[in-house]
C-alpha cells in the first residue's frame, strides 16, 4: 500500500523549496501524498522514493512540469481584491500615460493562474485607452502549463462572470457552451501567456524593457521570509522608476531592505 514517509516528504519538500521557492509546512504532508499519488499510480511506481528519484534524474522537463501542475495551488476569480483595479484606473494609468512619450503601457501579471486577473487587467486597459493609440499588450505569466492552458483558452462559466458588468460581458467575451463565455480574440491576442518560474536566477534579465506596472498578488504567502525578499528585489529590478507593484492584502514589502514605496494596503511604488 502507497505511503509517504517522514523522510520521503522532506526529500519533496525541499525539492519544492528549492525549484519552486514554494515553503510547504509539516501540514501539507497529507496534500503532498492526496496530489501525488495518482501521478505515482499512473507511472506504475511502486513509492514516493521511485517517484523522487524519476522527478530529479528526469532531463526533458517532463516530470517537474507535471509535478508542478499537481502540487501548486491555484486560485483566483474575475475583480479579485476589487479596490486595487479602482486606484490602477483612477490613478496609476492616468499618471503613466501623463508621463509617457512612447504610449507603450507595460504590465505585467506574475502570477496569472488560470487567466481571470490578466483578462479583468486587459479589459481596463482597453476601456481606458479605448480612443487611445497606446499599445496595451501585456504579459500574464505562471509557472504551471495547466493552469496557463485555462487562461489562453479563455473559457469561464456565466457564474464567474457575475462579477462582470453586461456591457462588458457583451464587449468582451462570446457565449460558448453550456452557459459558459469565451474570452473575444481581440482581447486574447493583446496577452502574452508564458511559463515563467519566480524563482528563476535571470527573471530580471528576461525582459527587453521594464515594466509600469505589475500585479503579483497571492503568491508570496506561499514563500518564507529571504525567499519573499529575493523575489521583491528582482521585481524593485524590473520595474520602471514611477511603477507600481501590486501584491495580495496578506503579503508585505520590507522597505527596508527593497526601497519601494508604500501607498495603499498591498500597493507599493518605485520612486
Amino acid at each position: 500500500m502507497l505511503s509517504l514517509s517522514e523522510q520521503e516528504f522532506l526529500a519533496i519538500k525541499e525539492y519544492v523549496k528549492k525549484i519552486y521557492g514554494i515553503n510547504l509546512g509539516s501540514d501539507k504532508k497529507s496534500l503532498v501524498f492526496s496530489r501525488l499519488r495518482t501521478t505515482i499510480a499512473e507511472l506504475g511506481m511502486d513509492s514516493f522514493s521511485e517517484y523522487y528519484s524519476y522527478l530529479i534524474n528526469d532531463k526533458t522537463g517532463k516530470a517537474a512540469n507535471e509535478f508542478i501542475n499537481r502540487i501548486s495551488t491555484n486560485h483566483t476569480f474575475f475583480m479579485r481584491e476589487r479596490e486595487h483595479f479602482d486606484f490602477l484606473t483612477s490613478k496609476v494609468l492616468p499618471e503613466i500615460e501623463a508621463k509617457s512619450r512612447e504610449n507603450d503601457m507595460r504590465m505585467w501579471c506574475a502570477a496569472s493562474s488560470s487567466g481571470e486577473e490578466a483578462y479583468t487587467l486587459q479589459i481596463l486597459l482597453q476601456e481606458y485607452f479605448r480612443e487611445k493609440s497606446w499599445n496595451t499588450q501585456m504579459i500574464a505569466s505562471d509557472v504551471s502549463t495547466k493552469v496557463l492552458n485555462v487562461a489562453y483558452n479563455g473559457i469561464y462559466s456565466a457564474e464567474s462572470l457575475q462579477v462582470m458588468s453586461r456591457d462588458w460581458i457583451r464587449k468582451y467575451f462570446e457565449p460558448y457552451e453550456n452557459d459558459f463565455y469565451q474570452v473575444k480574440d481581440f482581447v486574447k491576442k493583446e496577452i502574452l501567456f508564458r511559463k515563467i518560474n519566480l524563482m528563476d536566477e535571470n527573471l530580471d534579465r528576461m525582459f527587453a524593457k521594464k515594466f509600469h506596472v505589475i500585479f503579483c498578488r497571492n503568491v508570496m504567502i506561499y514563500f518564507d521570509e529571504n525567499t519573499r525578499d529575493r523575489l521583491v528585489s528582482k521585481l524593485y529590478n524590473v520595474i520602471e522608476p514611477g511603477g507600481y507593484l501590486f501584491i495580495g492584502h496578506s503579503e508585505r514589502v520590507d522597505n527596508v531592505k527593497v526601497p519601494f514605496k508604500f501607498i495603499l494596503p498591498a500597493v507599493y511604488k518605485k520612486e
